[in-house]
């Protein structure tokens, strides 16, 4: 596999990025940026992209301290307006003007501040399994003891503790399961428990108001990790499509990938 493509922040940390562009090059083409979840990769959409790159451009980054990307010391702390910054900054080095955000739960935490504090930059928002921020868990959940989970056990030890409440181990390949498990080993232990610090802290509910976008809003219809009140808290969106996947858990961007990629091709293209 060929090593991903990298840019390198305003704050000089190099991020890696991915581009997928199979649409005619003749005709005018929109660009869709995905974003994955906290712990996750831009390889987690493997199934999203040849259902998606022959009607757009896509274009996958791996967020800081995440897969290809660096892992920044604590000299920088970890901000949501940082992370957002690194997408601004990744849509300029592309030379990219306009462009829809598709992200999944922290990634979706990014999009949504993006399109509260960028609008101009923002076409349609997707939101799959996201709500305004991590500080919607379930109190059952304990997401204050994720960071030192991840300080002691490693980001896959997490994971594995929790991995039920992810995916449904019954509807997806066991070699799925046992590949996220693995991508995750390497990870920065305690960047990543930083990084859990911020999304726990976060609330955008005051705000989503202000989003602009016309925004589609995907719900884990059996999420553990995060409560229905957080999902309802994006009905602020003035302009927003609302869709339930019953009965399955938080990430459905992974235990679901042909059908959220199908949706978000439905939602920006209509086909």
């Amino acid at each position: 596999m060929s090593e991903s493509p990298t840019f390198t922040t305003s704050d000089r940390v190099r991020l890696a990025y991915a581009v997928d562009d199979f649409t005619d090059p003749w005709k005018p083409k929109e660009t869709v940026i995905l974003l994955h979840a906290a712990m996750s990769s831009s390889r987690r959409f493997y199934a999203w992209v040849p259902l998606l790159a022959r009607h757009l451009r896509v274009v996958r980054l791996d967020m800081r301290g995440h897969d290809g990307s660096e892992a920044p010391g604590a000299d920088k702390p970890v901000t949501i307006e940082r992370l957002g910054r690194d997408v601004l900054e990744l849509v300029d080095h592309l030379q990219l003007g306009r462009v829809h955000l598709s992200g999944s739960s922290a990634g979706g935490y990014v999009a949504q501040w993006l399109a509260i504090h960028h609008p101009a930059r923002v076409g349609k928002l997707a939101l799959f399994s996201s709500t305004p921020g991590l500080s919607w868990a379930r109190p059952g959940v304990q997401v204050p003891t994720w960071p030192a989970t991840v300080r002691e056990k490693g980001v896959d030890g997490l994971l594995r503790d929790t991995v039920a409440a992810r995916v449904d181990p019954a509807r997806v390949d066991a070699g799925f399961v046992l590949w996220m498990l693995d991508e995750t080993k390497r990870m920065d232990r305690d960047f990543t428990a930083r990084f859990l610090e911020t999304m726990a802290a976060l609330d955008l509910a005051p705000d989503v108001h202000e989003i602009k976008a016309p925004t589609l809003i995907v719900v884990a219809g059996g999420d553990t990790v995060c409560k229905r009140e957080g999902y309802e808290a994006l009905r602020g969106i003035p302009a927003h499509e609302w869709v339930v996947y019953e009965g399955l858990p938080h990430n459905i961007t992974n235990g679901v990938p042909d059908r959220c990629a199908l949706e978000l091709r439905r939602f920006l293209v209509g086909s």
